[in-house]
């Protein structure tokens, strides 16, 4: 066992500020830094990942999570982040698409009714005025307070079904941010009068060579161990015991992994059951160019047939996820498919394959694609992290690691939803305050 120091868990974006700007030890359980928000490559008809794009670009480029982009920020740290990697600037464009009626309406729902019908657009602007002055307990119920029956049987409820894995009806209200309501700006929709975009996510960055060059300039500047899968965390003995048998010892921990698994690692009994999660498969998808394939950098899906929530266009953002004989023509399309599933409950291999050919079929139903030329599933297992009812497991899990030396940071340490940005802002908070 090496001598103790105050060490890293993770390396994801997270983590590498952490390190950067501490000079700690990060330990990281793949091969590459980055997390969920790195970049990886296919070639067309080929399944094995290249974490470098290849030298002639004949690649498709995808995200081990899904589509990640940095929105919102410290304006210090977005200047740190232009200062590595060249970066672009996009202005979202969003929408909900119902498939059985190939409508689409444009994010977020509440603020463009007119989209569906008279009939519809009366009723729910009707409920959203007379909605009914009471404090919700679960999201189902602040989802139906807030936009009405009419819009709850839509869209809300059928899309949260889906995008929380049954969740929505156990968990406290959240995500206010990601569909707020402004009854001025439904009016604005029903009366086909445009109204501002709204959300976190307006206008966001996203570097030009793709996330992977991000995660790599930063873990250039740090001391990164890879292939190392976190088995144990000692707090008694202040170690930390790895998958290949090696042992660590710290004399403060910052740690990046989910608050959950810590806890669990690290066997302190709190005495209440942990806060849900959803997990979320992930299915990258190289295909032809549909005749009807949108111009949307996501969608959100309330209707598949299949059970995915969320469409993502990643080539709709910038043709640099496309291989480079396509990029002019634009004849392909480089997509992410997003389906969650309850508490780490991963299909099998066999269900993984299964339910792949069924999003295929799909998406070629709606002329979203032709033929495929690559899909690439990738397993987030602690994906969104959900709040049960007047809970108090966050807070106390993490007052006891604490007390141990164990600090969590970061989306998924912390048990919060923040965009990369923000996450490398805690890094670097965490880090410049625990460095050697």
């Amino acid at each position: 066992m090496s001598d103790k120091t105050n060490i890293v868990l993770g390396a994801g974006m997270t983590g590498l500020a952490a390190g950067m700007v501490s000079g700690l030890p990060v330990y990281e359980s793949a091969t590459v830094p980055g997390g969920i928000c790195s970049s990886y490559y296919l070639r067309p008809n080929t399944t094995a990942p290249l974490y470098d794009a290849p030298e002639d670009g004949e690649g498709y480029r995808f995200e081990i999570g899904g589509g990640h982009w940095i929105f919102g920020g410290d304006p210090t740290i977005l200047h740190f982040i232009e200062s590595i990697v060249s970066v672009k600037s996009y202005r979202r464009k969003s929408a909900v698409y119902f498939s059985k009626e190939d409508l689409y309406v444009p994010y977020p729902i509440q603020n463009h009714l007119a989209y569906l019908g008279k009939d519809i657009a009366k009723k729910a602007i009707d409920e959203i005025i007379h909605s009914p002055k009471r404090i919700p307990i679960t999201m189902e119920e602040w989802l139906e307070i807030s936009f009405g029956k009419t819009l709850m049987k839509k869209f809300f409820a059928p899309f949260h079904e889906l995008y929380t894995a049954g969740l929505w009806t156990e968990i406290a209200p959240q995500d206010a941010y990601k569909s707020p309501v402004d009854l001025s700006l439904a009016v604005k929709g029903v009366l086909k009068k445009k109204p501002p975009k709204v959300g976190y996510n307006v206008t966001y960055l996203y570097p030009r060579e793709g996330l992977n060059i991000l995660s790599q300039r930063i873990a250039k500047r740090c001391e990164i161990y890879y292939n190392k899968t976190v088995e144990r965390i000692s707090i008694r003995k202040k170690e930390v015991e790895f998958s290949d048998d090696s042992v660590q010892g710290y004399k403060n921990l910052i740690s990046t992994l989910p608050l959950n698994k810590v806890i669990e690692m690290s066997g302190i009994d709190i005495g209440m059951e942990p806060d849900a999660y959803t997990s979320v498969l992930v299915l990258n998808i190289g295909a032809k160019k549909g005749s009807k394939c949108p111009q949307e950098h996501w969608l959100y899906i309330p209707d598949s047939k299949s059970g995915f929530h969320r469409v993502g266009f990643y080539s709709n953002v910038d043709s640099s996820f496309l291989p480079k004989s396509s990029r002019s023509e634009k004849d392909r399309v480089s997509i992410y498919v997003e389906k969650a599933f309850r508490n780490g409950e991963k299909p099998t291999d066999k269900e993984i394959k299964k339910y792949s050919r069924s999003v295929i079929r799909e998406l070629k139903n709606w002329k979203f694609i032709e033929e495929e030329e690559t899909v690439h599933p990738t397993w987030i297992e602690v994906a969104y992290t959900w709040k049960k009812p007047d809970s108090i497991w966050k807070k106390v899990a993490m007052n006891e690691l604490e007390k141990r030396g164990v600090y969590q940071i970061g989306r998924y340490g912390r048990w919060i939803f923040q965009g990369i940005a923000e996450s490398i802002k805690d890094g670097f908070f965490a880090g410049g305050a625990l460095k050697n």
